[in-house]
């Protein structure tokens, strides 16, 4: 089943079918289940004006390859900013959360533009894609990556964090104008920032995930994005990040921050 067919669903039916491929270890790959989420709340709220401002996932137990049911509610819908909250459930109990706030543009005297550089990349004819072979999660094999910074996960590397080229691996998803639930399920492919530090494989999960727009897509599904990621703190068994995410124009997409559970 491709992205758009699982879009298609999520608007006509109240349960939902999980696609294969999609496996992250035992469980459904967390931008895949944040993609539904962000998607379902797009087709309730059924506004084109009101775009996606930001949003926050809370990823409370696993997703498993079986159906999952979508339930959507509009906690506020204001003039120019709707606020709703999207519930995905599984064996009777809530598996994750999101909940968005989607606005229409205003005419505002405060303009700043203090956001960060895009990082000056390798051309694309000259990078390395990460091979299909690589011990990798089943979801990876939906993307195409390419390390331009820092380590593999698990290669025991004394600093956390890296940068790279992604984009979903034109040779499984067709190209078409992308949507967000598009760059949510994207942006999710990179493993947190600590897990180079890892010598061998342990458990590493995102437990809360808040992602704000910047700039409006202008992008289709194929085209390379430039992500990188920053380690602010990481102690007891838990890690907090943020993220960039850019398109090939240097424009950026999007900014996420993330608390990871570590297991080692």
């Amino acid at each position: 089943m491709s992205l758009e067919s699982l879009f298609q669903q999520i608007e006509q039916e109240e349960w939902i079918d999980i696609p294969q491929g999609w496996l992250q270890g035992r469980t459904i790959f967390g931008g895949l289940v944040a993609g539904m989420l962000v998607y379902k709340a797009i087709a309730t709220i059924h506004d084109p004006v009101k775009k996606l401002l930001s949003c926050s996932v809370t990823f409370v137990g696993p997703v498993e390859e079986t159906p999952v049911k979508l339930t959507a509610e509009i906690l506020r819908q204001g003039k120019s900013v709707t606020t709703i909250e999207v519930r995905l459930w599984q064996n009777e109990a809530v598996q994750s959360i999101l909940i968005a706030s989607f606005g229409s543009q205003r005419d505002s005297k405060i303009q700043v533009s203090l956001e960060p550089q895009a990082p000056d990349f390798p051309p694309l004819d000259q990078i390395n894609i990460v091979p299909k072979y690589l011990p990798f999660p089943e979801c990876v094999k939906n993307f195409q990556l390419a390390w331009t910074e820092g380590n593999y996960p698990m290669s025991g590397s004394k600093q956390p964090d890296f940068s790279g080229w992604c984009r979903f691996d034109p040779e499984i998803h067709a190209n078409r104008a992308m949507n967000v639930s598009d760059i949510m399920t994207l942006m999710d492919v990179w493993p947190p920032g600590v897990l180079p530090m890892f010598k061998l494989p342990a458990p590493a999960s995102t437990l809360t995930w808040q992602v704000t727009f910047i700039h409006p897509l202008q992008n289709q599904l194929n085209d390379w994005f430039k992500y990188k990621v920053i380690t602010d703190f990481a102690e007891h068994g838990y890690a907090t990040e943020h993220a960039y995410l850019w398109d090939e124009q240097n424009r950026l997409i999007a900014i996420a921050r993330q608390t990871v559970t570590v297991f080692t």
